[in-house]
């Protein structure tokens, strides 16, 4: 993804602030390279990884008895001895089982192996609290006539959201923000991010412009500028 210059931002600070010329709302632009580090991915593929291999290593036809040769083990020669071969093969199974979880969380662990193997779910989820996390931080709940909007890229994962307090989104039906969310998309898949967000800004703006219009003594609540969260 190509890095937002100076000249991007100012140009979406400018967006918004031409948008907020026609309205008595607020419009809020966060940009978060990523959301989540998805620490738990890498542990469950590695935990699956593990159960699942070497079991179906023995359903392939893979012999206790194979493992302990494999591994320099003694073959049993009395019937004293088989209790000791029975731990020695579970243990170099337990093994096994060990190293291949730990070569597995290493591999998960590498950031585009592990975004690719988090469910999108899992991913929906995280922007979402993170887009609500950045609504409610930066006050824009607290808006006179509660009519902020939060316009929200999460980069790594490839999502975005968008929040309209209470005070617009009762007004303005929700197809209309389905077209924001497809302009800051559009951007984003075109590695053209600061034309998304400036697309969705001045879509945004027409929206409150229609259902909640500029007022005489309007004070500018929010800064215009777009927010750049630091890497996790």
């Amino acid at each position: 993804m190509r890095k937002m210059t100076p000249e991007d931002q100012a140009r979406i600070a400018s967006a918004v602030a031409a948008a907020e010329k026609t309205t008595a709302g607020e419009i809020f632009c966060v940009l978060a390279p990523e959301v989540s580090d998805d620490r738990e991915t890498p542990l469950v593929w590695a935990a699956a990884t593990a159960l699942v291999l070497p079991a179906a290593a023995l359903l392939a036809g893979l012999r206790p008895d194979m493992l302990t040769r494999l591994f320099g083990g003694w073959t049993v020669g009395h019937a004293t001895a088989i209790d000791t071969a029975i731990f020695s093969t579970l243990t170099v199974y337990i093994a096994l089982q060990a190293a291949v979880f730990i070569l597995s969380a290493l591999f998960v662990s590498i950031p585009p192996v592990r975004r690719a193997l988090t469910p999108g779910a899992l991913k929906t989820a995280a922007v979402k609290r993170a887009a609500m996390d950045q609504f409610m931080s930066h006050g824009l709940h607290l808006t006179r006539d509660r009519t902020g909007v939060l316009i929200f890229a999460a980069l790594a994962e490839h999502r975005v959201e968008v929040i309209a307090d209470e005070g617009i989104y009762k007004a303005a039906p929700n197809a209309v923000w389905d077209a924001v969310v497809a302009d800051l998309v559009a951007g984003m898949k075109q590695d053209k991010v600061a034309d998304g967000f400036v697309a969705a800004v001045a879509r945004v703006g027409e929206i409150l412009s229609n259902h909640v219009p500029v007022r005489q003594a309007d004070t500018n609540e929010l800064p215009d500028g777009l927010t750049i969260l630091p890497k996790r």
